[in-house]
């Protein structure tokens, strides 16, 4: 799997959030679940937009808040990014939820498939996150960090690059 490492560059909520949006539901009225097909595909859409968005959001703010720690970008600039980024994101949400609500209304099957995919879209999410987080640290706090999984008897190294077990290879 490969992933980009350039951390001037903001990722986008992308598939890997939608099966998850389109299984959400949120219960406006609380009434235990939808009663008609309106209000199903309504509390299935706010649910997706508030898994885009929220997404959208830890995305963002975990990437430009290495860049806020570098000196590239001041705090205004980030909080106003995490905004842009969280409205657009939202939009899409909206769309892709609302199109997946209606699919599962008509097609209700679907829904176990979906929520196979949204277990496989919410693991490529927590790694974009990780990674995100993973960026933001400086050297002496990521030589911290591996130090700390290695005594643990966690090899990080290998997670990131890929390698396979070598002995004495735990931090090379």
């Amino acid at each position: 799997m490969s992933r980009n490492q350039d951390p001037f560059q903001i990722p986008r909520a992308g598939w890997e959030a939608a099966p998850s949006a389109g299984l959400a539901s949120i219960d406006i009225n609380a009434n235990g679940g939808a009663i008609n097909g309106g209000e199903f595909v309504l509390e299935s859409s706010l649910g997706g937009v508030v898994i885009y968005a929220g997404y959208q959001a830890l995305l963002t703010a975990l990437r430009t808040e290495a860049l806020r720690q570098r000196g590239v970008i001041d705090r205004a600039t980030q909080i106003r990014a995490i905004g842009e980024t969280v409205w657009s994101s939202t939009k899409q949400g909206a769309v892709v939820s609302l199109a997946l609500g209606l699919v599962l209304l008509v097609f209700p099957w679907l829904s176990w498939p979906l929520a196979v995919l949204g277990f496989v879209g919410m693991g490529k999410a927590s790694l974009d996150l990780f990674h995100a987080f993973w960026d933001g640290l400086d050297e002496v706090q990521r030589a911290e960090l591996l130090a700390a999984a290695n005594e643990a008897g966690v090899n990080l190294r290998r997670f990131f690059d890929g390698e396979q077990g070598q002995p004495g290879n735990q931090l090379a």
